[in-house]
């Protein structure tokens, strides 16, 4: 199957379009370019055709709308379900996430079983995954790309839409945990330690893979420290220290130790 690769918050995002093209099934005929897309009766070949040529040249909307277009004309066709599909790529491709979205959710409910639903459903995830903000932003953009790539691997665990969607997790979980960070330092900051150990924790405890866990596990020995709990603070120390050894949050937390030994000795 032919693909075209994009590039989307620094990862490759894996557009089958091939697989969405194939649904044409016709030869390209030679219609008029029209400059908008105003009711005019036409037989359904000839208007699919031209909605994908608009698509080839980059005229998203444009095509989007004509693709719309088929469905509305043609409604009972075979051709409507693939102009759902078509038309959700070519939102997808003008970067309308939301109308992307209600397209390929249109369709799946619609044809839940039929052959494209894995594309659908892989074309909702990088609608979101698309528009996942900065960690100081609100997540829950994030969060639904989350949902929405794990739904991918669920329905459809050996196909490479399930192979890509995979690879984004883990940007997602990289983000979610930034964000638990951001809060538990604010948090921190504030003296507000129970508050921010609950951050810390939520790292450890959903997003333990990601880059944030060494720093997780210090900030964990640093706020049981200053809730004078130095038994739980050693804990988290140890586990950091047996994990990442060589990091720089070990380090830390060593010196952390070195500097409160005296404090803690004489209570």
């Amino acid at each position: 199957m032919l693909r075209s690769i994009a590039r989307a918050n620094g990862a490759a995002v894996l557009i089958p379009v091939a697989a969405a093209l194939l649904l044409s099934g016709c030869a390209t005929l030679g219609g008029k370019k029209k400059g908008d897309t105003a009711y005019v009766a036409r037989d359904v070949e000839t208007l699919y055709t031209e909605a994908k040529e608009r698509l080839d040249n980059g005229e998203y909307k444009l095509a989007a709308a004509l693709f719309d277009e088929v469905e509305r004309q043609h409604p009972y066709s075979e051709w409507a379900r693939r102009a759902q599909v078509m038309g959700a790529f070519s939102n997808y491709m003008d970067k309308n996430y939301d109308k992307a979205i209600e397209s390929a959710q249109r369709f799946l409910s619609i044809h839940p079983g039929n052959k494209d639903a894995p594309y659908a459903y892989y074309l909702i995830a990088l609608c979101y995954y698309e528009q996942i903000a900065d960690v100081d932003r609100d997540q829950k953009i994030t969060q639904q790309a989350l949902d929405a790539l794990t739904e991918i691997q669920r329905r459809y665990p050996q196909t490479e839409y399930a192979a890509d969607a995979r690879l984004k997790v883990d940007l997602v979980n990289d983000h979610l945990a930034g964000k638990e960070m951001q809060i538990g330092r604010y948090y921190e900051r504030a003296g507000r330690w129970l508050a921010a150990q609950i951050r810390f924790q939520n790292v450890i405890d959903k997003y333990q893979t990601t880059s944030h866990t060494p720093e997780a596990l210090y900030r964990l020995t640093e706020t049981n420290l200053a809730l004078g709990i130095p038994a739980e603070a050693k804990k988290y120390a140890a586990v950091l220290g047996t994990n990442y050894p060589g990091s720089e949050w070990y380090q830390k937390a060593y010196t952390l130790f070195e500097k409160k030994e005296p404090q803690l000795a004489a209570s």
